[in-house]
């Protein structure tokens, strides 16, 4: 699977990296230690839990070595007005009478509370190859949203 990343993104995500190898491995493996002075491992809630967050801290090293490996990095917005991965968008809901800006980035760096959405998403993926003034339906498992582009930067 093909991960897209703004360059902003790719380098938040290769210090994020930088910081489980060099920081989190080094404190989970001196949790390791103290808990294996505890005594008897068969009993030991505490070196159980280390190792289990050992575990958690290697699969999310794994996890973010695979996205940096496959990733895509978009380099520039589309100057033609059609929306894209790197749009911004404001699109007025009717059914709401309100204006929503998004901004459209792969699923690694979406935030949807910010206002960041994937190009996966319902909503995302709908307005993919828009321009302003179209309108769009999104089909939803609730029902169907319909929103009009009022702008694309």
């Amino acid at each position: 699977m093909t991960h897209i990343l703004t360059p902003e993104g790719k380098k938040q995500l290769e210090e994020k990296l930088n910081y489980y190898k060099q920081v989190r491995r080094f404190e989970v493996s001196e949790k390791i230690g103290i808990a294996r002075e505890f005594g008897d491992l068969s009993e030991n809630s505490e070196y159980d839990a280390a190792k289990e967050e050992q575990a958690q801290v290697e699969a999310e090293i794994s996890e973010m070595e695979d996205i940096l490996l496959n990733c895509q990095v978009i380099k520039s917005k589309p100057t033609d007005g059609t929306i894209n991965v790197g749009s911004t968008v404001k699109l007025y809901d009717e059914e709401f009478d309100e204006e929503l800006t998004y901004t459209i980035l792969g699923s690694t760096e979406s935030d949807p509370k910010n206002g960041i959405i994937s190009n996966n998403s319902p909503v995302g993926s709908a307005l993919i190859g828009h321009k302003k003034g179209d309108v769009i339906k999104v089909k939803l498992e609730g029902g169907e949203i319909i929103y009009k582009v009022l702008e694309v930067d």
